[in-house]
């Protein structure tokens, strides 16, 4: 199977005609029939039911189209990338962030790339720490904005701030009236909104974790898959919730509805951290590379002291 086999079965989709394909693809009809044809063989199944005008992909056309993108994207980036190293200019910056740090720490590491001069374009990408990990290892990221577990820092690790969790409260809440730090089995009693745990299963179990170390399992009555929506419920008085320090820079989203309590100092661990490439022995970290990382950890340590002088 070769790169033009799938630009061919693309475009024929994509028209839904083999007549207009070859058009586009400025080659006569017999020849594009007979790579489909091939094509089709090597994979196995039909991609395409032929109908009197035209064709429509089968359910395995549909799946195979997909797949099909992705490769023939994946190669132009490809190309694009290897032009780069050799010219040592770079036109796209490849970020993976988890959740959190889209409100937080990213703005503020967009506003340092535009002060410095970059004119890349920004590719990013919501995933989770490990899966960061995996893609700065196989070259499909640039950086990660990433939550480190507890116990330790990845190896990619360049800058880390602790970044504690706190409780999210209505304004009108009883938990909302002191600003001091809250032992968090104060809040056994309340109504809790949550994430919903298939779409972030780390951070609910987290959450719940800490819930039960306070000696309760919080009344989840609401979920949300967003931070931003979670504060939402939360501002609507729907419950509180635990969520990290960082997100109390929303608090202009939400209106001046939500009261960050921050939690009692062994309660709510939790880090962010900026994750770069490992460099291979031998290889130096080159001078652009070097550059946003020094942007992003900057970005990370302004973070940092906003959320010393906000959340104590």
């Amino acid at each position: 199977m070769e790169l033009r086999h799938l630009r061919y079965f693309v475009t024929t989709a994509e028209l839904g005609s083999i007549t207009r394909a070859s058009e586009k693809l400025c080659m006569a009809q017999p020849p594009l029939s007979a790579q489909l044809k091939q094509l089709e063989d090597e994979v196995g199944v039909a991609l395409f039911t032929r109908l009197a005008r035209g064709v429509r992909l089968t359910e395995a056309g549909e799946s195979f189209l997909e797949d099909a993108r992705a490769i023939l994207a994946r190669a132009q980036q490809a190309t694009v990338r290897a032009r780069e190293r050799q010219s040592g200019e770079h036109a796209s910056l490849r970020i993976g962030l988890v959740p959190s740090a889209i409100h937080s720490v990213l703005p503020g590491f967009l506003q340092r790339l535009r002060e410095a001069g970059f004119t890349v374009r920004v590719e990013a990408r919501e995933m989770i720490t490990s899966l960061q990990q995996l893609a700065l290892r196989n070259d499909e990221l640039d950086l990660g904005f990433a939550r480190p577990a507890v116990g330790g820092v990845p190896l990619e690790t360049a800058a880390v701030i602790d970044d504690p969790y706190c409780l999210a409260v209505p304004a009108a809440h009883p938990l909302a009236a002191s600003p001091a730090p809250l032992a968090l089995e104060q809040a056994a009693q309340a109504h809790f909104v949550g994430f919903a745990r298939h779409q972030m299963a780390d951070y609910f179990d987290r959450t719940v974790a800490l819930c039960q170390e306070a000696g309760f399992t919080p009344d989840i009555r609401c979920e949300a898959g967003q931070f931003v929506s979670v504060l939402a419920l939360v501002a609507a008085g729907l419950g509180v919730a635990i969520v990290p320090s960082s997100l109390s820079m929303l608090d202009k989203l939400a209106g001046g509805a939500v009261v960050f309590r921050p939690l009692e100092a062994a309660q709510g661990k939790s880090r962010l951290a900026v994750l770069v490439a490992l460099v291979r022995a031998g290889q130096p970290q080159d001078v652009w590379s070097a550059r946003i990382e020094q942007l992003a950890a900057e970005a990370l340590a302004e973070l940092g002291q906003r959320l010393l002088v906000r959340v104590p």
